[in-house]
């Protein structure tokens, strides 16, 4: 099968375009957010092929993969052919609403020519979908080639653009931690973290930005922290906490949307409280037999519900459903 999709979030797209087809990937001369390519900092497969806007009319494509609403449009203008209409399209809903929740419509919603497919149970309940088709697919990684160690007592964070989006992100919260241990910040946009803190006034703040680091060498350097961080209010579920709790890293969490589900008391610590939370950053900061002890639940769990097999043979089912239907 020759799936068109955009390279959009750059995890997701690594598991996803380690399946059995040829997956077809607009890139642009400038490499923007509607032709970025293959990925640069991810390891992806030779089944994932450049594909210039130009050239998709004389390309083969059974299913068009959309992950934002002006895709639509777009696929149209360089296909010359209506996703959902004259080929089927799958749209993949990555993020929680945003808004009048939980009363946001979604933009795909009460359409009767794509499925609506979540990449979590939460964000399905809290769309509001109208009469459009769902489905969900959990996510699935690619497994890290490292396992925790945690000789440094010091916590990680992954997240992206937390200066700009801040109160989403919890870097508000950060202070609070690093007081109990030095943070470690990876991601795009964390460049001026430090910075931006002292500026919101917590000045000297232990906090530092690790900036675009590609993932398998982001991933060594997490296994070394001694437990992952994640301090995100309103996100659907980081794929870069599935990736931690794969290494074998304990977690601490805010108890909000998905992660409620996905991280299993015995894997980490999660509350809505964030002084017992700072409380658990202390004491597995202290403790590192406690913390491997959480961190090989966490690894146990995640091999076994994220698994990548799991994840695109999901995609598998629904995809050759869809290509079904619309012959």
């Amino acid at each position: 099968m020759n799936v068109l999709l955009w390279h959009v979030h750059g995890s997701w797209t690594t598991s996803f375009v380690h399946g059995r087809h040829r997956y077809l990937v607009p890139v642009t001369p400038d490499r923007g957010p509607y032709g970025l390519g293959r990925a640069r900092t991810y390891d992806w497969p030779a089944n994932a092929v450049e594909v210039a806007p130009q050239k998709l009319r004389q390309a083969e494509v059974d299913l068009v993969i959309l992950q934002r609403p002006e895709e639509l449009e777009l696929a149209e203008q360089w296909l010359g052919r209506r996703p959902g209409r004259d080929l089927p399209a799958i749209y993949v809903e990555h993020n929680t609403p945003k808004g009048d929740v939980p009363n946001t419509r979604h933009p795909m919603a009460d359409r009767d020519d794509l499925l609506l497919t979540h990449v979590t149970h939460f964000n399905e309940l809290f769309w509001d979908n109208g009469a459009t088709r769902t489905a969900v697919v959990e996510h699935g990684i690619v497994p890290p080639t490292v396992e925790w160690t945690g000789e440094l007592d010091r916590l990680a964070v992954v997240t992206n653009e937390p200066v700009r989006r801040w109160r989403v992100t919890g870097t508000d919260l950060m202070p609070r931690f690093a007081a109990v241990a030095p943070l470690d910040v990876y991601g795009m946009g964390v460049a001026g973290l430090p910075e931006a803190l002292a500026a919101a006034g917590a000045p000297g703040v232990p906090v530092t930005g690790h900036e675009d680091v590609p993932q398998g060498r982001m991933h060594t350097e997490l296994a070394r922290r001694r437990a992952y961080l994640h301090l995100c209010r309103w996100t659907s579920l980081g794929l870069s906490l599935i990736e931690a709790m794969t290494i074998g890293m304990p977690v601490i969490a805010l108890a909000t949307t998905e992660a409620v589900d996905a991280v299993p008391p015995d894997a980490g610590v999660l509350s809505t409280r964030v002084d017992s939370l700072v409380e658990a950053a202390r004491w597995l900061a202290k403790d590192r037999d406690a913390a491997y002890r959480l961190g090989a639940r966490a690894r146990e769990v995640t091999k076994e519900r994220f698994g990548l097999d799991r994840f695109l043979a999901d995609w598998d089912r629904l995809m050759e459903g869809e290509t079904c239907a619309s012959r």
